[in-house]
């Protein structure tokens, strides 16, 4: 297996972890495509909204989800 392909699988495992520590393991694909999709919008309408979701991902990495 090529280093970038080691890599782009470790990404995607880590991504599947944050959906986990959300504690959205048991939602349905499309709704957890829908937020992002969602989220992503946000993002590009607003910076604030970047600054706000950061600061909640970054408190809940230290002191767990929910």
């Amino acid at each position: 297996m090529s280093e970038a392909r080691k890599q782009d699988t470790r990404q995607k495992i880590e991504m599947g972890g944050l959906i986990v520590k959300a504690g959205l393991r048991n939602e349905k694909p499309a709704l957890l495509l829908g937020l992002l999709l969602d989220a992503r919008r946000r993002l590009n309408e607003d910076e604030t909204e970047r600054s706000r979701l950061e600061t909640i991902g970054a408190e809940a990495w230290v002191h767990g989800s929910e």
